[in-house]
């Protein structure tokens, strides 16, 4: 498994604050991408890398396009 890295904790951030913009919490946003609190809790804080699909299906529920959430 590789080392998390500080792109890996922007990127969650960036994740978290979208989320809390549209008001849902991470059981709401979690249900809509079809995964489990606990993974997306843990790819908010950084501690959990994050698949290309999974941020696409994040950027979509949140009505974004993947782009506007990474954060570099």
């Amino acid at each position: 498994m590789s080392k998390i890295t500080q792109k890996d904790i922007r990127l969650g951030k960036q994740i978290k604050k979208y989320r809390r913009k549209m008001a849902l919490t991470q059981e709401q946003l979690a249900n809509r991408v079809k995964i489990s609190t606990t993974h997306l809790g843990l790819v908010e804080t950084g501690k959990r890398h994050i698949s290309l699909k999974t941020l696409q299906k994040i950027a979509s529920a949140l009505n974004m396009k993947v782009k506007d959430i990474l954060p570099f």
